[in-house]
This record gives structure tokens, C-alpha cells and sequence, in this order.
């Protein structure tokens, strides 16, 4: 089967230019300016972009937490990834107390395979850490995932020795940690405060206050200099204050390589939606929480200039019934929101329509980093020959409105109900093969399993 997309402008980080695609059975053939090919079935992408298919790089998918399991599996949660645009997600692969890195991969795939819509590939994030697991994590990493997974709050936080250990094996093996950055003690200690001094936790507007800009500040610097020390690149995920921020350009200006990601959430949302009624507000428990609007314009600054690497989601969903669970105290609330499908549309509309970023930042932030990132670059990320046929062809006029009923994700709720968006995504291409076409999934559970370790 041959299909050439001709009319279009293919957009990459290093620029927009009119190409016609070639693309037989899976891989792009050819690229070039005027293509024919006897055969090949023509599609008309006249005044339309060509993205490669975006990535996700932080979801949450089936996930066992706070005593439920995510709404959406990899069977819902990826037909919203691939309903607005992106084709292949890297999700956290749990490495649960008492597991072997073999089990938990195991688990996960137990979870994924059969069921995704869109490519996949895994982080693991540990959990536990021994010598076994060390002497484990050799053969992780050469045979199928080059990124982890370690948190600096919750149950299963490392401590400043452990992360300096893991970051040093991963750094024997060329492997690379994103962490999430939140001070634990501050956490705990301001959640008993809350209950001395009012005698309960159901006023969710106190939940912003629990886990303040401060405390991921702290974690961001302590991090950096843990990584310092071993002298090793690290991901500091889901940025989203100014203060964390400072913190990593500072780490940069003495010479250390980190790299950073945010998501959609922090660039969009404000702690305004914590004073909503508290049914509403629970909704948008997310960890860490929404921050102060004036945090937004420093990190669309940071992307304008080039000082983030990428924008992922943290999909980790929750219907009402469940993240009702904290309707007594807030601090019982599964944190996560949906976002899966909604991100490139926001990202376009209020990125690249506003004037924020270009549409070249876009597909670097989207498309092209990730791939880089995470060992997935050149089948992934990129429109060139030798590449997947993944391509979302995006209609940058289209005028829609976001609503749960539009939204795939079985969380019940769209976090940004009702918003008015210019740009969309009207076909999507997954390895050649058409499976979305304007927010509707035509073909289901063809995602195939990445690899993407270091001797991949």
C-alpha cells in the first residue's frame, strides 16, 4: 500500500517547508517537492500542516494508586492519545515493594499489550533498591528501557543516599532519571497543620498550601546537586512554578546538564480552581497542584526561548465517584487530571495561535525532543525517509470546542470544559495507517510495544 500526502507543509524543529510525503506500507519512502508514484493512492493535504506524530512522555495508565485504579487503562487512555494526535505514549511502568524490575515490566505489559491504540514504550519508575536490582538494571537498559522513574515524595521515595546511587548505576549503564520533585517533610508537616488548626482537611483551597512552590524548589536543588556530584544529566518532570525554575537555570550556569519538562496543566490552570465548590475543585487535584498564574508566563517564556525540552501530559485520570474519596479529606483524593487528548490542540491554540511559541517549538516540544530524548529518534519524531509513517495532519483553521462528550478518556470530565480552540488535528497516521480522524478513532488496539534501550 503506497499513500502520497501532497500539498502540504511538513513542519520540523529546523523549519516549515511544502513537501509531498511518500509513504509505503509503514515507513516514509521519500520526501520531496512535486512526488509522483505510479499506484499510490493520493491525499489531498492542500493548506493543511504535516506534524510527525506527537509523543507523550508521562502518562499514567492503569495505575494501582491511592487505593483505585486510574480510569483510564491503556484501552481508553490511548484512543484519547491517538484522538488528538499523538501516536506513541512512554507510560511509568510501577515497580511495586518487593518486585523484580522482570515482574514489574511484566505487570505492565500485562496492562498494554492487546489493548493500545497508539505505540508505546515504558519508563520504569523503582521503587526499591538493592544490589539485586542494580545487577538487574543492566540488562533493563541494553535490552528495552533507557529512562527511570524516581520520586522524592509519596510512599515509595527515594532517599538522598539511594538517589545518588541509582543516578550513579544509570549513569554506568548510559542511562538517564526523571524525578518528581516535591520535599516530602514540608508535605507531611503542613497536612498536620491543617488538621490542628481547623480539625479537618475537607476545604480543598487549603491543598495548593500543603505543597507549596517552596517544596519543589527544594527538591529541584537538591536534586541538581545530588546530580552534580555524580556529574550525570537528569529529567526534572512536570515543572511548574518559577522558584523550580531558578532553580534549574542556576544549576545550568555552573555547567550541569538538566533537562525539563511541563504540561499543558501548569501553562493553562491557576489555584483558582481549588476555591471552586469543593465537589468541582477535587477535580483538579493534581500533584504537584495547580500554582499562582503568574508561574504561567515564566514557563512560556522558558519554552520561547528554547529552555524546556518538553511538554507531556501526566494523564493519570479519575471519574468524580473516585476522586471523591477525599470529600472528607482532601489529602485522600487520587491527584491526577485527564489531558491526554486534549494536549496539542491546547498547545496550538494557546501556544502557537497566541504567538507564544512557533509551530517549529511545537513539533520540537511535541514531537521531536521526546524522540531525541528517549532513544526513540529517528523512527519516532521526524518526517523523513526511513521514518514511521506516523503523521498527523493538522487543519490549523478548524474551529471546535472541547467538551467531556468530545473526549475519549473515561475520567467523565474535560478540566477544560467548554474552551473554544482554533486548530486541530483531522487525520492521524499511525505507521501508514489511517486510525483518527477529527477527535474520532477509526481503528483500535494496533499500538505496538517500543523498545528503547540502550542497544536498541
Amino acid at each position: 500500500m503506497k499513500r502520497l500526502f501532497k500539498g502540504g507543509t511538513v513542519v520540523s524543529g529546523d523549519g516549515m517547508r511544502k513537501l509531498d510525503l511518500l509513504v509505503k506500507g509503514e515507513k516514509i519512502l521519500a520526501s520531496g517537492e512535486d512526488l509522483s508514484f505510479q499506484d499510490a493512492e493520493i491525499v489531498d493535504v492542500t493548506g493543511k500542516l504535516l506534524f510527525p506524530g506527537f509523543i507523550d512522555a508521562h502518562t499514567h495508565m492503569a495505575l494501582e494508586v491511592s487505593g483505585t485504579v486510574t480510569a483510564d487503562g491503556f484501552d481508553t487512555g490511548t484512543k484519547a492519545e491517538l484522538a488528538g494526535g499523538t501516536t506513541c505514549i512512554i507510560d511509568f511502568a510501577t515497580q511495586y515493594k518487593g518486585e523484580t524490575l522482570a515482574q514489574a515490566l511484566e505487570n505492565w505489559h500485562r496492562k498494554a499489550d492487546g489493548e493500545s491504540s497508539c505505540d508505546y514504550a515504558f519508563h520504569l519508575a523503582l521503587s526499591e533498591w538493592n544490589d539485586e536490582i542494580s545487577r538487574e538494571l543492566e540488562r533493563v537498559v541494553r535490552e528495552e528501557i533507557s529512562s527511570f522513574k524516581l520520586y522524592m515524595t509519596y510512599d515509595n521515595r527515594v532517599d538522598d543516599e539511594t538517589m545518588y546511587e541509582v543516578l550513579s548505576r544509570l549513569k554506568e549503564l548510559g542511562a538517564i532519571a526523571g524525578v518528581h520533585c516535591e520535599n516530602h517533610g514540608i508535605i507531611s508537616a503542613r497536612l498536620k497543620e491543617v488538621l490542628k488548626n481547623k480539625g479537618d482537611r475537607k476545604d480543598v483551597s487549603d491543598y495548593p498550601w500543603t505543597r507549596p512552590k517552596e517544596a519543589e524548589a527544594e527538591a529541584v536543588g537538591r536534586l541538581l546537586k545530588i546530580a552534580r556530584c555524580v556529574d550525570t544529566p537528569v529529567i526534572v518532570v512536570h515543572l511548574s512554578t518559577a522558584a523550580g525554575y531558578r532553580e534549574i537555570l542556576r544549576a545550568r550556569e555552573a555547567g550541569q546538564t538538566v533537562y525539563v519538562e511541563t504540561c499543558p496543566q501548569y501553562l493553562l490552570m491557576d489555584e483558582s480552581r481549588y476555591s471552586l465548590p469543593a465537589e468541582e475543585a477535587r477535580l483538579y487535584m493534581i500533584a504537584p497542584p495547580l500554582r499562582k498564574k503568574k508561574n504561567q508566563e515564566i514557563l512560556w517564556q522558558a519554552l520561547r526561548e528554547g529552555r524546556i525540552q518538553t511538554i507531556s501530559t501526566d494523564h493519570c485520570s479519575f471519574t468524580k465517584e473516585q476522586k471523591d474519596a477525599g470529600a472528607q479529606d482532601f489529602s485522600r483524593t487520587p491527584c491526577g487530571m485527564p489531558g491526554a487528548q486534549e494536549r496539542p490542540a491546547l498547545i496550538w491554540h494557546f501556544g502557537v495561535g497566541e504567538g507564544r511559541i512557533t509551530p517549529e517549538q511545537m513539533c520540537i516540544y511535541l514531537s521531536e525532543n521526546p524522540a531525541k530524548l528517549y532513544r526513540l529518534y529517528p523512527w519516532k519524531g521526524a518526517l523523513i525517509p526511513g521514518s514511521d509513517a506516523d503523521i498527523v495532519v493538522w487543519d490549523p483553521e478548524a474551529e471546535w470546542t472541547m467538551t467531556a462528550d468530545s473526549m475519549q478518556s473515561a475520567a467523565g470530565y474535560c478540566p477544560m470544559e467548554g474552551t473554544q480552540i482554533r486548530g486541530r488535528a483531522e487525520q492521524v497516521y499511525l505507521r501508514g495507517e489511517l486510525v483518527a480522524e477529527n477527535g474520532k478513532v477509526l481503528v483500535e488496539k494496533t499500538g505496538r510495544y517500543v523498545r528503547h534501550g540502550a542497544g536498541e
